[in-house]
């Protein structure tokens, strides 16, 4: 076989093209072998490599032509699929099965249409030294046949888009590789469809980059933690062994445990000496590297073909599809212990719901994830945590207010048939008079939540809230310590892609504007360009208040309705239930409006802070933060504020009730009071907004847009390919999974829980147990997902939660004031006290509801409001209704009472006592609290001082080699210098033969490692001998 060999040299690159197609259609038995070959090895033993195309000689013809005489060896096709018995380490590396592949960037590509031609015509697929081995695409299933077949070809783009693209990412992945990476391409061997691009940094850019970012490494210093004795140390080793069996089973776990600590100290790569580097590959986690390469990717400018900057843009303006790390592999287990990989062991002992009993591994899941992922894991662990002992006091109340109901007098004077107070109608006209011991159930049902333990559990919640945060900023900084993040600095952040393009677009038309267009300039969006943004912002979310409030009313609006019709029943069952059903039903309207808002206002959040054009990702992210916390918390808390604080209370009294729409009564609370309603209302808000929106729609719609991104897929693909399943590599199935897509939306749900948790307490105090058994479950689903569903996210430093801790602190704040006000305005609790010491004959609860009800006569009703039929009887003279009015016998009849004035006076008071009670016990618990741990400030104190010993030891020890160097110098300069003085003393000697003595400079030595000159010059003024070393060559 011979290759043709008078192409032209500008021809150089079709004419390899020919002369492979030439060779593979000479030689039917190598279609034979390819058939037996092993899919993933790359076919180094054809490809040809020309560093200049139009710099070669006939010998690198005959070489290619050698090469391709492969009669007897096989030829291997670099490819994307995989054996089954492959090693599954390898499927994370390059085709040679060494390289590790630390980042993956994905685009679609389309050829634009097929030609004739024979099937041995190929591409050659581009690895990543710059190489081209040659890749078959298709096989001839007929052996050598040369018969014409159509093969698809890529003959051009489809469009100038496309490309337009191609030309970008030749010129990116260019810089890719002037920065160091190394690169593999896929072979596009369909008519269209997604090709992978590998990347992998080398030590030196690994060592490079590290030094840049400043990533703290440990080092071979150790020191030895002070070790605990007494009664401390014999706690400390009882907790851990009460604590072992709750332990995640990682290996390496006991080092956490250990007394001995490494120094850690940012990486240098002038003192490599001082780190355990075992080997170059494994030195830098898989988390650390591909975060080294994404910075790269990040930074790495097209200016030649666009003016854009980093991989983000290039996402953005469609480039690329995607880019993302790989996983460490196959989630399942392997069956072994010891071979597991960390996403194995992250299945294993963190993301299966059989390990809910098991602390979180959040050093391995900080590891694998980074930082900013790991900070969330540990913030929810240190949440739910303490939200067991909220929960034990929450049961504790509960079951307080369950045992003292049968002896709870308000209770049992409402339950009383003989007391036989006659109350009011409840709507007009179709209403009848009712006995207030047809609402005993409610009553007794009040009394559970609203008894006197409800004010010490809302106090003690509001301790809880600040214990919570002090806790987890301890935690926090030992984090910070344990994780090498202390003294991290900000890293600069590179312009959003929407940024950019705005502010390229203003520069083009400044250039437009300007006479010099070479005059160049730092432009900058200002407050005038983002204006019409802002304007947006504010109307847009006065709007979303409007829609919210708008759909608190129609829910009113239905329960006044509803309420109206079930009262004109017959049927007495129907009536006894009617606030039972009616509440229930509107609060279940009031969820699916919630939970359909939430979505919508997730959107809406996100494209007004798009149109801020915030500048960073840091910036858009907290702007963003805090327009979706604003419009959800609107949304979720709208309804109980509602029943909390309005409801009943703009109803008016008998004879002069408030209208809606001139026919509609607004609603009041019931009988026992709004308190009641509030835990309904909060109850089921809360259950159902965890279960539906935290739980099924976390599983279900991830599996349903992974579905269709499937299907979407299949449609795309050419039918005449078929990929067999079980051999895919890790990029393709990590390509499969579902992207990441931040951690706002855990984030916010679990903020959302805090609120109910915290707010409402006192209405509620079961919400921290059904918090708590909510996060059991969350945070194994959240393992799951992100384990599991979800493409490897990108590793971010962080030192804290960023505005989350700022929102928390405030809800906290804000806690303290809603229940001082749920005590007081919404429950009884105020009124009991001031009926007890003040109004009470006997001291005693006795009297007390005839004492909250007031008389109404029944002859000052309006025209067409007097029931038409009443059951009781037409004898009744006076009426009565929950407030504190004065009788229709005295002089100001209905206006307020003097009772109302005392206990409004009251209310206002405790108001006012509860709030400077609780923040100052608030801030005396923070600053009891400190918010270093003191071993963490004496390690860090310790640490600090071990690291400048380390350095002055080392300068020391540089000093003394420079000093014997020179001292050894001088002592060999001197000699010489006597040895000649001999020799000119004695000149009869000078025709004996022999060799000559230096004159210039003594022998060549080794420079010392790491000296400056400084340290040079200093030690030459230290010596003696200055005037003499002035003449030493160094």
């Amino acid at each position: 076989m011979a290759v043709n060999k008078s192409c032209s040299y500008v021809e150089v690159h079709s004419c390899v093209l020919n002369g492979v197609s030439t060779a593979l259609s000479e030689s039917s038995s190598i279609w034979s072998e390819l058939k037996e070959l092993s899919e993933i090895e790359v076919m180094n033993s054809i490809s040809c490599t020309f560093d200049d195309p139009f710099d070669f000689s006939e010998e690198s013809w005959d070489q290619c032509d050698n090469m391709l005489q492969t009669t007897d060896n096989k030829i291997h096709v670099a490819s994307n699929l995989m054996d089954m018995d492959q090693d599954p380490r390898k499927r994370l590396c390059f085709a040679d099965g060494r390289r590790k592949v630390d980042y993956v960037l994905v685009y679609h590509y389309r050829k634009r249409s097929s030609v004739r031609g024979s099937p041995s015509q190929h591409r050659l697929s581009t690895i990543s030294n710059g190489s081209y081995p040659l890749g078959v695409e298709e096989k001839d299933t007929e052996g050598g046949k040369d018969e014409h077949a159509e093969v698809v070809v890529d003959v051009g783009p489809p469009d100038p888009a496309d490309g337009e693209k191609i030309i970008i990412r030749e010129e990116f992945e260019g810089n890719l590789k002037d920065a160091g990476l190394e690169i593999e391409h896929d072979k596009e061997n369909k008519a269209h469809g997604h090709a992978f691009i590998r990347l992998h940094a080398p030590w030196q850019v690994l060592s490079r980059e590290a030094e840049f970012l400043k990533i703290k490494v440990p080092t071979k210093k150790s020191y030895e933690l002070r070790e605990e004795k007494g009664l401390a140390a014999t706690m400390n080793e009882v907790w851990r062994k009460l604590n072992q069996p709750f332990q995640p089973k990682v290996p390496h776990q006991e080092q956490k445990h250990s007394r001995t600590k490494f120094l850690s100290h940012c990486f240098s790569r002038d003192k490599l000496h001082l780190y355990n580097i075992d080997s170059k590959d494994t030195f830098f986690d898989s988390a650390t590297r591909s975060r080294i390469v994404y910075e790269i990717l990040r930074r790495t400018a097209c200016t030649r073909t666009c003016q854009t900057m980093g991989i983000t843009t290039l996402i953005a303006n469609g480039v690329y599809d995607s880019a993302f790390p790989l996983h460490d592999g196959d989630f399942h287990p392997s069956g072994q212990a010891e071979g597991k990989n960390d996403r194995q062991l992250l299945h294993d002992e963190w993301a299966r719901y059989g390990a809910f009993y098991k602390y979180q591994p959040v050093d391995l899941i900080r590891k694998y994830f980074g930082e900013k992922i790991g900070l969330y894991f540990a913030w929810l662990g240190v949440y739910t945590q303490l939200l067991i002992p909220a929960s034990v006091v929450g049961i504790i109340v509960f079951f307080y207010g369950w045992a003292t109901v049968e002896t709870n007098i308000p209770s049992q004077e409402m339950c009383d048939e003989d007391q036989n107070f006659t109350m009011c109608p409840l709507c007009d006209r179709v209403c009848d008079y009712w006995h207030l011991s047809t609402a005993c159930g409610t009553a007794r049902a009040s009394h559970l939540f609203d008894n006197p333990a409800t004010v010490f559990f809302a106090i003690f919640m509001s301790l809880w809230a600040a214990m919570f945060l002090e806790h987890w900023k301890r935690r926090q900084i030992s984090l910070n310590y344990s994780w090498d993040l202390t003294g991290m600095e900000e890293e600069e952040e590179h312009p959003r892609p929407k940024y950019e393009t705005i502010l390229l677009q203003k520069r083009q038309r400044k250039k437009k504007n300007i006479k010099n267009k070479n005059e160049t300039g730092h432009e900058k969006l200002t407050w005038r360009d983002r204006m019409p943004g802002y304007l947006i912002n504010i109307s847009s979310i006065l709007f979303m208040f409007g829609v919210t409030f708008s759909a608190v009313f129609s829910v009113i609006i239905y329960r006044i309705t509803i309420s109206a019709i079930m009262a004109m029943s017959p049927d007495p069952d129907v009536k006894s239930s009617l606030r039972v059903t009616v509440t229930a039903t509107a609060v279940i309207i009031n969820l699916v409006v919630i939970l359909i808002l939430d979505e919508i206002y997730g959107m809406v959040a996100s494209w007004l802070t798009e149109l801020e054009i915030p500048k960073t990702e840091t910036i858009f992210e907290e702007r963003l933060i805090l327009k979706a916390f604003l419009l959800k918390f609107m949304n979720a808390y709208a309804p109980i504020f509602y029943v909390a604080f309005f409801k009943g209370r703009f109803a008016g009294h008998p004879g002069n009730y408030v209208y809606v729409f001139n026919d509609y009564r607004m609603e009041e609370c019931a009988p026992g009071g709004c308190l009641i309603e509030l835990c309904i209302q909060l109850s089921i808000i809360m259950l159902g907004k965890q279960l539906i929106q935290n739980n099924i729609f976390e599983i279900g719609i991830p599996k349903l847009k992974k579905l269709c991104r499937t299907l979407k897929d299949k449609e795309r693909e050419p039918e005449e390919i078929v990929e067999q399943p079980g051999r895919r590599q890790q990029w393709h199935l990590d390509y499969d999974l579902e992207p990441f897509d931040g951690l706002t939306p855990e984030y916010m749900e679990m903020i959302i829980q805090f609120g109910f948790v915290s707010l409402f307490v006192a209405s509620f105090p079961l919400a921290p147990l059904f918090a708590l058994l909510n996060n059991i479950i969350e945070i194994r689903l959240d393992a799951k997902k992100f384990v599991a569903e979800l493409r490897r996210p990108d590793a971010i430093r962080a030192k804290d939660i960023g505005i989350w801790y700022n929102i928390l602190s405030g809800l906290g704040k804000f806690s303290v004031i809603i229940n001082a006000f749920v005590i007081s305005f919404t429950s009884d609790f105020i009124p009991r006290l001031v009926y007890q010491y003040m109004y009470s004959e006997t001291g005693t609860m006795h009297g007390f509801i005839n004492h909250t009800l007031s008389y109404f006569n029944v002859s000052n009703f309006k025209p067409g409001t007097v029931p038409s039929v009443s059951s009781l009887g037409k004898d009744i003279t006076f009426c009565r209704y929950k407030d504190y009015r004065e009788p229709p016998w005295s002089s100001e009849p209905y206006q307020f009472s003097k009772q109302y004035w005392s206990i409004l006076a009251a209310r206002l008071g405790f108001v006012i006592l509860f709030q400077n009670l609780v923040i100052t016990m608030s801030m005396l618990v923070a600053w009891v609290i400190p918010d270093v741990p003191k071993n963490i400030s004496e390690q860090l104190k310790k640490e600090k001082t071990l690291l400048v010993d380390v350095f002055l030891n080392e300068e020391k020890e540089k000093l003394q080699l420079i000093q014997s160097l020179f001292s050894r110098d001088l002592t060999q300069e001197q000699q010489e210098e006597l040895k000649v003085s001999d020799q000119t003393s004695l000149p009869l000697q000078q025709s004996q033969p022999g060799p000559l003595p230096p004159t210039s400079s003594p022998a060549p030595r080794t420079r010392p490692r790491a000296a400056s000159f400084s340290q040079f010059t200093r030690q030459m003024s230290m010596s003696p001998q200055s005037n003499i070393t002035q003449h030493t060559a160094v």
